[in-house]
């Protein structure tokens, strides 16, 4: 068995005395598991690094065993991300949640792509959190989770007014359709909508109902799993820029 694509570096972790194990996401095989010899060495641990870009083939004797990898550098992704802390906590964020959401071989080619496009604005803050709030809803999408912000899930109207979000269906709910149920369901940030520029503070709040549906639905789904304590950190580093 063996398959050749480009792949996003998820994580690396040391093998026996000079090997690694590295998880990926491609485009074509989905997140991919396997063993890369001397990839504990000085020349290809800095290459392994999380949210790099590789070019990757991986070989195995039969489909189901663990593989090895041999890998090409196509982009480091280190220096944007080491030189801010928000970035780092982000980078950390994305391939946490995809090594945590993203059972291994099932394709989404889609979610590569949104992915790959999130980590090139690496090492630009001023943008990055709204790109990242884009990313969770993108992730929520795919995962069979995403949110129906387009009408009113009470009166069935158009965007006017849609200030509320369901928890129970992840639908939009506008200021009347909510009627005394208002206090039970989450606010819809302006952000969540593409309207406006979005200021640090209102993607902060989206932010906090995309977290609701990773924590109600998807790691529920997965088994009651907490979710990964890399995102938590994120948004509180980017609450502490926000308020600080």
């Amino acid at each position: 068995m063996e398959w050749r694509d480009e792949a996003i570096l998820l994580s690396s972790r040391r093998h026996g005395e000079s090997a690694a194990i590295i998880d990926v996401l491609s485009p074509s095989h989905g997140r991919s598991s396997g063993v890369v010899r001397g990839g504990a060495s000085r020349k290809l641990a800095p290459i392994l690094q999380p949210g790099a870009q590789l070019d990757v083939t991986w070989k195995a004797r039969l489909e189901d065993h663990l593989g090895s990898f041999t890998v090409e550098p196509i982009r480091s992704r280190a220096a944007a991300s080491l030189g801010d802390r928000l970035s780092l906590a982000g980078l950390n964020a994305v391939v946490s949640l995809l090594l945590f959401c993203l059972p291994e071989r099932e394709v989404h080619a889609r979610l590569y792509d949104q992915t790959r496009a999130l980590l090139d604005l690496l090492g630009q803050p001023e943008i990055w959190p709204l790109a990242y709030l884009k990313w969770e809803l993108a992730l929520l999408d795919d995962l069979g989770f995403g949110l129906d912000l387009t009408t009113c899930a009470v009166l069935g109207s158009g965007q006017d007014d849609l200030i509320y979000v369901s928890p129970k269906t992840g639908r939009a709910v506008s200021r009347e359709g909510a009627g005394e149920w208002a206090d039970r369901l989450l606010p819809l940030p302006p952000s969540l909508l593409g309207q406006g520029a979005a200021e640090d503070e209102d993607v902060l709040d989206a932010l906090g109902v995309t977290g609701y549906f990773l924590m109600h639905r998807v790691a529920t789904e997965l088994g009651h799993k907490p979710l990964p304590d890399a995102r938590a950190r994120f948004v509180e580093r980017f609450e502490r820029r926000t308020k600080g």
